[in-house]
């Protein structure tokens, strides 16, 4: 990760604490564009991105058999507001990847947001995501056609007002996965929680 994309990152996670997630009538998606992207540079300690793969690549699909999903995954970036921006509230709710955070399967650990709920058309693609337990499997496919495994390492529900910024955003010295969905009681129009999905890379390939 390059000093800039480091620094955008450590700023938007400051801001963010509280993952916005939809309630009953939830809101959608900022267009606002993050302020710095990662540079293209390149490890051999990144294995879904050695050295014969061009850069780094974004993920397109993630799966996770236990709970039953298969979604696409779009880029966010960062609101007006400097949060991390969220899907939008759509009938075909998708996850969305912090494009700030690294790559799956790069050093470092990389988030991908979702809803549990979208509003007026019912449950969001994270609604299970606290069923997940040590061990599961959550595959990433890239847009470079590879693909990275991840082994889920714990789940945590914790209160919104006590995210904990430096455990899911904080560096860690391997290529590790953050997934990360409301929960909790609901109030209002939103949830109390955050549901945070903590898991480490297990394989990657072609």
């Amino acid at each position: 990760m390059t000093h800039l994309s480091r620094r955008a990152f450590v700023a938007a996670a400051l801001a963010s604490l509280l993952v916005s997630c939809a309630g009953h009538g939830g809101e959608g998606a900022s267009a606002t564009r993050p302020e710095a992207t990662h540079g293209s540079a390149r490890s051999s300690a990144d294995p879904v991105n050695a050295p014969d793969t061009p850069g780094r690549s974004a993920p397109a699909r993630l799966l996770i058999p236990g709970i039953g999903v298969d979604t696409p995954v779009m880029r966010l970036g960062l609101a007006q507001d400097g949060s991390v921006q969220v899907p939008p509230v759509t009938a075909h709710d998708r996850a969305g990847w912090y494009q700030n955070s690294p790559a799956p399967g790069r050093t470092g650990p990389s988030v991908i947001l979702g809803h549990v709920t979208v509003g007026a058309y019912g449950d969001g693609v994270f609604r299970h995501l606290d069923r997940l337990r040590r061990g599961d499997a959550i595959t990433v496919r890239l847009e470079n056609g590879r693909s990275a495994g991840f082994a889920v390492t714990s789940v945590r529900t914790v209160a919104k007002a006590d995210f904990p910024t430096k455990a899911v955003y904080g560096d860690v010295g391997r290529p590790e996965l953050r997934l990360i969905t409301c929960g909790g009681p609901r109030s209002g129009d939103g949830y109390l929680d955050n549901v945070i999905v903590f898991a480490a890379l297990s394989s990657a390939g072609h």
